[in-house]
Formats: structure tokens, sequence, C-alpha cells
């Protein structure tokens, strides 16, 4: 029996588009769009003025979300609670972002572990890729009041160099928001489609997009030939865009007008601060001065001293383009076309060092905020069949992975991965003098390998005994055209090796990797809330036992209250492990850590000056 989807708060009969949107997922500001009568449009809001949609979330007393521009006044008012740049966090671990900690008004975890980053609010914890999620489904609400129907299918766009665990949890995104992503299409390919370079078959260029947003910067080198996309190179920084502008803007302000650290402690002006460095910067693109205030206090700048302070931070693109025009092959005068892309490119000084590198007047008759997604709008076109002049490159039908502790999976090949396809991710182990390691492969779009279907799998063993975390592991998927998947593993410190062949979609029909599919977005939030439950366990029993090992080591240089308090947090900790909620763990965990942090670095000195006593530095 077929169902009828009704929504309730309209009394609507609902029905499925046919249309797969095109979604820029931005650090400042997201997007949405698709395609009508031939061309991309993006979603504005009531007002039918403004497409973009602010990349904030707020988090009120009761734990629920205010996202987008309706989120803005908190980042002032309530700045503990308020999450922007979530983009910046995908896939990163607290060390890779620790130096810019300082600059977000919310708390991001410190474990001292490779682990990705986790967002406390209150007693709640939050990693990017769920907060993401929050910012897609706005997007993903909004497209569908513009057309009246359920959205269901999207193109999601990343910067080019993106890494695999910054992608999939793009991906992982998207499914927690209820759609499926068919593809991850980079930034600059859709840039060039918007600007229509390349949808004409027999059309042979070389392209550089410089995209510089609010978050990142990257310029890539596109070759394109009869409608076939390579990125030929790639640079950039992912700490690099129009935040950092308003960071040294804001820096410049706090040394000129000697505000103190003490000051900068409330939250609330410190927002207040960066939100007017960001109007500063906006206002210097089409005056020459700038004067605003926060309460009785004045802040002044002039273009020319702006120019000063952001030219280095300019220098560093130009440097960039040249790594990337050199990693390419390419001169400057073998590029045919410059195009700019993200906010920050309507700076004046920004386009002309643009212009000045690459010797040509640069393209930026679009809107620089709105290329990506119409872009993707276009790309969305393609994948759904409208373009039969572009060429679709075969594609892998379901996401290829292996199982890890506690049942999850893994993916290193994800659905709609270009075929043929190599991939391969580090691993160690979890015992002390592990000699063999297990590697199941699955394939499937759920969090459980349990859900999902089982390829094969294999020992790789005479791993030489080590302590655990210590052994590198390298498991490399290689997928070929005919579907035929090998997977090799390796120890990278001895050498020792083993590899297997399977077919990726042997004995698995169209209707059941449908079903598959279904039931992967259908279960996305339980199966994301089980997977955090047993990586947060996994988390805990690690720190479990550095603990243990901690008191055993340094008993002799702690205190009788440090000890105790020091085994009552692993008590408590133990306890919320047997627990199935993620947020009592990670509060134990959190609470552990905060503990112990100075004894381990005490611990830390204390053993170094004991090696050292008695030795001669020369």
């Amino acid at each position: 029996m077929a169902k009828i989807p009704i929504n309730l708060s309209k009394g609507t009969i609902e029905k499925d588009s046919p249309v797969i949107v095109g979604i820029d997922l931005g650090t400042t500001n997201s997007l949405v769009a698709f395609m009508k009568d031939g061309k991309p449009y993006t979603v504005k809001d009531k007002t039918g003025k403004n497409a973009l949609v602010a990349s904030i979330v707020h988090f009120d007393k009761k734990g629920e979300a205010t996202v987008g521009n309706e989120a803005k006044p908190f980042l002032i008012s309530d700045p503990q609670h308020t999450i922007y740049s979530v983009k910046r966090l995908l896939g990163k671990a607290f060390k890779d972002i620790e130096q810019y900690s300082r600059y977000f008004g919310y708390k991001i975890i410190n474990e001292d572990t490779d682990d990705l980053v986790k967002i406390r609010m209150n007693d709640r914890f939050y990693n990017p890729v769920e907060l993401s999620a929050k910012i897609l489904i706005s997007l993903k609400q909004r497209v569908e009041n513009e057309l009246s129907a359920t959205v269901r299918k999207a193109v999601i766009t990343v910067p080019a160099y993106f890494n695999d665990a910054q992608r999939q949890a793009t991906r992982d995104a998207g499914k927690l928001a209820g759609l499926d992503v068919l593809r991850i299409v980079n930034e600059p390919t859709a840039a060039s489609l918007a600007y229509g370079i390349g949808l004409q078959p027999d059309e042979s260029k070389k392209v550089a997009v410089y995209d510089l947003g609010g978050g990142t910067f990257d310029i890539s080198i596109l070759e394109i030939q009869n409608g076939i996309f390579e990125v030929l190179a790639t640079n950039g920084n992912t700490f690099l865009g129009g935040d950092d502008f308003d960071r040294v803007l804001l820096d410049y302000w706090i040394e000129s007008y000697s505000i103190d650290s003490q000051a900068l402690e409330d939250k609330s002006f410190s927002q207040q601060l960066r939100l007017l460095a960001e109007q500063a910067k906006k206002t210097l693109s089409v005056q020459s001065t700038f004067s605003g205030t926060i309460g009785q206090q004045a802040f002044d700048i002039s273009l020319d001293q702006f120019n000063e302070l952001i030219q280095p931070l300019i220098d560093q693109t130009i440097q960039a383009s040249k790594q990337a025009l050199l990693d390419a092959a390419l001169q400057v005068s073998d590029i045919d076309d410059v195009i700019m892309v993200g906010g920050s490119t309507r700076i004046p000084l920004v386009r002309d060092a643009a212009t000045r590198f690459f010797g040509k007047s640069v393209n930026c008759s679009l809107n620089p905020d709105e290329v990506v997604a119409l872009g993707a709008a276009i790309q969305a076109d393609i994948l759904a069949g409208n373009n039969k002049d572009i060429l679709l490159i075969d594609v892998t039908p379901l996401s290829l992975g292996i199982e890890t502790i506690g049942g999850l999976m893994d993916t290193i090949i994800a659905r709609n991965s270009k075929v043929p396809s190599r991939a391969g991710r580090q691993y160690t182990t979890s015992l002390d003098g592990q000699k063999n390691l297990k590697v199941a492969v699955y394939q499937g779009e759920r969090d459980l390998v349990s859900n999902n279907r089982k390829l094969g799998e294999f020992v790789l063993s005479g791993i030489p005994p080590m302590p655990a975390g210590i052994p590198k592991i390298e498991i490399q998927f290689i997928l070929d055209a005919d579907g035929i998947l090998q997977v090799k593993a390796s120890e990278l410190r001895s050498g020792v090796a083993q590899t297997i062949k399977m077919h990726s979609s042997y004995g698995i029909s169209e209707e059941e990797m449908g079903k598959m599919l279904l039931e992967s977005i259908h279960n996305a939030k339980d199966d994301m809330s089980i997977r955090a439950i047993i990586e947060a366990r996994n988390e805990a029993n690690n720190v479990l036992l550095n603990a243990d090992k901690f008191l055993q080591q340094n008993e002799s240089i702690l205190s009788e209250n440090e000890i105790a308090t020091t085994k009552k947090l692993v008590s408590e900790l133990r306890k919320t492990v047997e627990e199935e909620d993620k947020d009592l763990i990670n509060k134990a965990m959190d609470d552990l850590n905060e503990f112990t942090k100075p004894l381990a670095h005490r611990a830390l000195d204390h053993n170094i000056t004991k090696a050292l006593s008695g030795k001669k530095i020369t």
C-alpha cells in the first residue's frame, strides 16, 4: 500500500520534488539553489532580496536551536551558546584549531587527543556534523517552502582541498538533515559551471578559481575539455578568509585602544568588537574611512590603514596561487580565465592583487556570494540527466568501509565517488602487544556494520608487539572500473602487509540498493545517536586506561587530595560508560580532563627534570 505524506502543520498533502538542489554550505553564510526553465536560482528569504542564510546556530536554556539570520542577535546577547564558523571545525581535532580557539565565543573541548572536536552547550555536547546538519535542515525547509514539495536529494559543495574526513563529515551532515547527498562537488568546479565555463562540449580552457570566503581561501587550477573538469592543482588555507581580515583589524583596535584581556573575557563585548570589525571591512570596500562605537568607545580605521593590515594575508593568497601554478606545471600566460568567488573578493585590494598577478582582468560579474550555489544547482541538474552534453563519470553506488571498535562502520570510499577510485586511511591497535588485526569490509550507508552488507574479511598478522596506539596500520581501498575492490592492509613501521579482492556490488539489485539508501536516511538520527554513544564509550575507555596508568606512575608526586579526587572522577566516568547517554559520558570525561590536565603538565615537568638531572646540555 502506498503511503501519502501529509504536512500536519499546513494541512496539505506533500509531494516529492524531482528537483535535485544545490547547496553551498559556507563558513559565514550558506545558500540553496535549484534549476527552473534551464536557469539556476538561489532561494531568497520572505522579502525576496536576501539569499544568504547565516551559518549560525544558537541554543536556548532548554536546548532548542535557532538557526540562520534569526540567530545573529545572540552573537552579542548570548555568545557562549551561539555557534558560528562551524565549517572550520568539520573533520578537525582540537589541536588543529587550538591557536584560533580564543576567537570563538563558545567552548570547544580540549581532550589532548586526535578525536574530532566537540562543542559544549550547558551539559550537552555537539559535534560539527550535528551543527552543520541544523544549518542544512534550515536550507532544506527554505527550498521546500519555495517549491511546495519535499526535497530529498542534493549536491553539496566543499573546498577543493577538503580531505576525506572533511568530505565525509559533510556527507554525514547532509544525511542527518534528511538529504541523499548525490555528490560532493568542489567549489571551483561549481563556480566555473555558474559562469558557463565547461557547458559547451567542444570547449577547452584552463581556469584559475580564486575563492576567498569567510573562513577559507583556495586557489584551484582547472582544465576543462569536452565537458570534463579536472583539477590540475589546488592550494590554499582552511584558516584564511574574511574572518581573518576581521581578526587583524580586531587585534589592531585592541592594541591601538589599549583594551585589556579582562575586557575581552566579556564575550558579549568581544563579539560586539568582532562584528564591528566585520562592518568596518564591508564599509571600506566602498568608502575610504570607517568610524563606529561600542558604548562610549569610538573605533576608527582608514582604508589605507586597513589595506596595510590585510596586505600580508592577501600576499599569502598570491603565494598560494604561485604554488598552484607551479604544481600544475603552468605559466600565468596559460590561464584563460580567472574567476573570483566568495564575499571577501569584494575587497578592492584583493581584486587588484589578483589582477596584477594573473595579468588579466578577473571575472567577477556574478554575485560572488551566490556563484558556488548557482553552480551546485547546475551540477545537480546534470546529475538529474537534464544536460546530455556533460559527461557523467561512473560512480560507486554504495559506500565501502571497514568495521571499527564497537561495531561502527568507518567509510573509506564514499557513495557516489568516481570509479575507478582509490582511498586510504590510517589506524592503530587498541591493545598492548597486539599482533593480529581483523579487517572486515562492508558496503552500505548505516553507521552500524550490523545494518550493512558484509563483503569479506581477512587478518593482518605478524604485527610486531608494540604498545597500543604505536603501530601505524594503513588500509587502502582500490576500486576499479568493473567494481572489483582490492583491499590492502599494511603496518607501515614493519612492512607487514595483506591483500584481498572482492566484488563490491555482486548479488545486489538496484531495488536493494535503493532500500538501503532510504533506510540510511530514515534512520540517520537514530544511527547518529548510537554512533555518538559508542564513540563516547570508546573514548572514555581510553581515558580510563590512561588515567589508571597515570595514577600508578605518578602517585609519588601527587597529594592525597589530588589522588582521591582523580579516583572519584575516574569512578564517576566508569559508571557513566554503562549508561546510554553520550552527554553524561562526555561531561564526566570533560570533568576528569579539566582536573587532571595541570597534574599531567606537572608530572611531565617533574619527569623531564628527573631525566636531565646531573646531565650537561651542550
